[in-house]
């Protein structure tokens, strides 16, 4: 984690400068990640997910490669919720550096992640909201994250048995228009291009539906911007008592 990690985080965002100290870092990070302070990035380094390098003078200097490793770091923390060790999984990836499986968590180790219990997590998967698996990927604790979330409005693992059977609706969707293209000798591309924009399409009318619907019903609290499609719980209206 000392020398590769330098590679491939660093690179499209203009010409190379010559590193800077964590101050500079702070100042260039801050508005984008209001929580960002020293104590955070030496955490981060203490536990192996960032490597600067050191001056003479015993302080830290940050290349520009670092800065994007951080901002990495950072975004997956704030957007996926990740913990730490799956963060450094992915890290490691990136870098190279084998793993027996990306983003793996134990069982003990989503419930943590999640504040879930054993009886909240066998419920999502007995309602098939969560694949039973001996070890679970990202999909798993964003899933079991938002079901915990839903869960302090009342609304149970089985009462999202209508969000499964919408989804698998939509998937059978997007695979009709795929299938055929999938099946063409040649590169799979067009297939995989052809889901991505159906699937996109088919996510933001979805969210444009429920907007209008919470329109109709006297709950919505504010049109998105042009062009940006709510998330689930911004089109839901939803936000955990606790703020996660």
């Amino acid at each position: 984690m000392t020398g590769g990690h330098r590679s491939g985080l660093g690179r499209g965002h203009g010409p190379a400068r010559a590193s800077v100290g964590i101050g500079q870092v702070l100042a260039e990070l801050r508005p984008e990640f209001p929580d960002i302070s020293l104590s955070k990035i030496r955490f981060l380094e203490a536990e192996g997910l960032i490597a600067p390098a050191r001056a003479e003078s015993g302080y830290r200097r940050f290349a520009v490669a670092d800065i994007e490793r951080l901002r990495f770091i950072l975004t997956a923390q704030r957007d996926e919720y990740l913990p730490l060790r799956v963060i450094k999984q992915r890290l490691d990836g990136m870098d190279g550096v084998s793993s027996l499986q990306p983003d793996a968590m134990t069982r003990s180790e989503l419930l943590e992640a999640t504040d879930a219990d054993e009886e909240f997590l066998a419920e999502l998967e007995d309602y098939g909201l969560v694949r039973r698996a001996r070890h679970y990927g990202t999909e798993a604790l964003l899933v079991v994250r938002s079901a915990v979330a839903l869960r302090e409005y009342g609304i149970e693992p089985r009462h999202l048995r209508a969000v499964k059977a919408a989804v698998e609706r939509e998937v059978s969707l997007v695979e009709q228009v795929a299938a055929p293209l999938a099946r063409q000798k040649g590169s799979r591309e067009p297939a995989l291009r052809a889901a991505r924009d159906v699937a996109a399409h088919i996510a933001r009318l979805h969210a444009t539906l429920v907007e209008d619907g919470l329109n109709e019903a006297g709950l919505a609290s504010g049109a998105p911007a042009a062009g940006t499609p709510p998330s689930a719980s911004e089109a839901l209206g939803l936000r955990s008592a606790s703020g996660r």
